[in-house]
């Protein structure tokens, strides 16, 4: 298994004979061939994550292709095969086995609304929360996406919810609000919090992979 960084919210999994899509959203500049994709997941609404030019285009080259997603997907981009997902859910498609946890964004702002938000599972092994610090339940996670920044994030929190879940490795998301001098700080505390569970921290750049 493959799982590569892209552009902020964007991540890949590929397996011999499958590809994996979460969050699609409208940052993405470096995945451009869109055909071959077995399934996608969207955590939430945001056009960061949730970018419906991408998830028409991957429909187009894709017809068949299910999406899971929280239900505001579907009215969202309408005419794209929304298959809706709540935490809870565990939904096994072609080579992906996929778990999700959680339920709602973190907190912006009081005068915000709060909207759904799912963390996903994949194959027991890789954990991505969306836009939270959702826990996946007691499970022992190999490989971790955490979020690195965005309106919402304390770099406090943010380390925290690497302490809590101990990956075995760790690679930082969410990562488009950050300066230079931002990623390198963020990624340092991201990888301290990585070794207190024996873990090892990768900083991934755009199109750098994990491979399993």
């Amino acid at each position: 298994m493959r799982i590569t960084k892209y552009e902020h919210a964007t991540v890949t999994i590929d397996t011999d004979e499958s590809r994996l899509v979460i969050d699609p959203g409208g940052f993405l500049t470096s995945l451009t061939d869109f055909a071959n994709i077995a399934a996608v997941v969207v955590t939430h609404v945001h056009p960061d994550h949730c970018s419906p030019a991408n998830l028409q285009r991957i429909s187009e080259l894709n017809p068949e292709v299910p999406i899971y997603a929280p239900t505001a997907v579907a009215t969202t981009v309408p005419g794209v095969n929304v298959i809706a997902v709540s935490p809870g859910d565990v939904i096994t498609h072609d080579a992906f086995t996929l778990e999700f946890f959680g339920g709602t964004h973190a907190v912006i702002h009081e005068s915000i609304p709060v909207i759904g938000n799912v963390g996903v599972l994949v194959n027991d092994q890789f954990y991505y929360p969306g836009d939270s610090y959702a826990l996946p339940g007691d499970k022992d996670v190999t490989v971790l996406a955490a979020p690195l920044g965005a309106p919402w994030l304390k770099i406090g929190d943010a380390t925290d919810f690497v302490l809590d879940v101990a990956p075995r490795y760790c690679f930082g998301t969410h990562d488009m609000t950050l300066s230079d001098v931002g990623h390198g700080m963020h990624h340092d505390r991201l990888d301290w919090a990585t070794q207190q569970g024996g873990g090892q921290y990768l900083p991934l750049a755009p199109g750098e992979a994990i491979d399993l």
